[in-house]
């Protein structure tokens, strides 16, 4: 695996981020929620794509979902693809 990328939330946009994890890298997100950090490890096996909280692992089945999930939690920042909220 290597290291992997460490950002802070909406310092890469979800295009970045996607691509990132389909090339084999772990992505690690710093998130600040009430004044507490916390990490968020974003990665994909080939098949599924997962996002480790420190409470729960989510899994998405596809792409979209996957993009749906980085958007909606803001650990992406916009793509200004014409595809955001």
């Amino acid at each position: 695996m290597g290291d992997p990328l460490r950002i802070k939330a909406g310092d890469r946009t979800a295009d970045e981020i996607i691509d990132a994890i389909e090339d084999g890298r772990w992505i690690v997100v710093t998130t600040t929620n009430l004044d507490d950090e916390h990490e968020v490890t974003l990665r994909y096996d080939g098949s599924v794509y997962y996002c480790d909280t420190p409470t729960r692992l989510h899994r998405h089945e596809s792409e979209a979902e996957m993009r749906t999930c980085i958007r909606k939690m803001g650990y992406g920042g916009s793509d200004g693809d014409g595809g955001g909220e």
